[in-house]
């Protein structure tokens, strides 16, 4: 049997509150890590989530910022640098809300919040918390994209031109880095089932598509997360990882 441990590894979540952030905070601290818990504003189910990581024996710390601001995000790193240490596994996760809409429909303001969610946030991250994984000569950076990506439906458009922003600048710096022994991985998981997303008519002809004609959960999208964390992974870098049952397939 091959175990998974993070025993001694510190990792940071962003947007640890939402259904995803809470089952990924969960599984790392199963398999030893301690966890930087961040919110932008549910402060009270971040409380909620470090008490269960707290009862598992694990090390932990809330934080609140806004992930695509310069100045917010270089507070959160040095209070998380003063209080716990430097993170050895950033987990970049959290998304901004608009509503779906054609491109001809589509408010300026939704492409903008995307760059900034996606894109200025992992390059916030990447500033902030990687120098010290260069220091360290070892670290996991995994930004959490999504199947859309691939697929370019109607009504995604803002939504996908964040996310392949981020992907561009994710494959670069996994090139910049990997020399300091750090790997830069994707997870892009498909239409999740979890709590806060349950099976819907809707989500049916979704699932009829989907050659392992079902969904996934979130369970099974932080195991791949848990995995990229590992040694286990140790020489794979640049990957745009889809956990989506087959849904999309990157081709060569």
């Amino acid at each position: 049997m091959i175990p998974i441990d993070l025993s001694g590894k510190l990792a940071i979540i962003t947007g640890a509150t939402s259904q995803l952030g809470r089952t990924m905070v969960r599984t790392l601290a199963r398999a030893g890590a301690d966890v930087v818990i961040h919110c932008y504003r549910n402060t009270s189910q971040a409380e909620r989530l470090f008490g269960e990581i707290r009862d598992m024996g694990r090390r932990g710390m809330i934080v609140q910022a806004d992930v695509a601001d310069p100045e917010a995000v270089r507070s959160m790193r040095d209070t998380v640098q003063c209080e716990i240490g430097d993170p050895h596994i950033v987990i970049a996760n959290a998304v901004g809300q608009f509503q779906w809409k054609h491109v001809l429909d589509q408010e300026i303001e939704a492409y903008e919040n995307q760059y900034r969610t996606s894109v200025l946030h992992n390059v916030l991250m990447a500033q902030n918390f990687v120098p010290s994984m260069v220091d360290k000569g070892w670290g996991r950076y995994i930004g959490i994209n999504t199947e859309c990506s691939m697929q370019a439906w109607e009504n995604q458009s803002a939504y996908i031109s964040g996310k392949r922003g981020m992907d561009g600048v994710l494959r670069v710096l996994a090139k910049e880095v990997g020399p300091r022994n750090i790997t830069v991985n994707q997870v892009a998981p498909g239409w999740t089932l979890s709590e806060d997303r349950p099976e819907t008519e809707e989500s049916l002809g979704y699932r009829e598509r989907v050659p392992l004609r079902r969904r996934g959960t979130d369970q099974e999208i932080a195991n791949a997360v848990l995995f990229l964390a590992s040694d286990l992974a140790s020489f794979i870098s640049g990957v745009y990882l889809p956990v989506c049952g087959g849904n999309v397939m990157p081709t060569i």
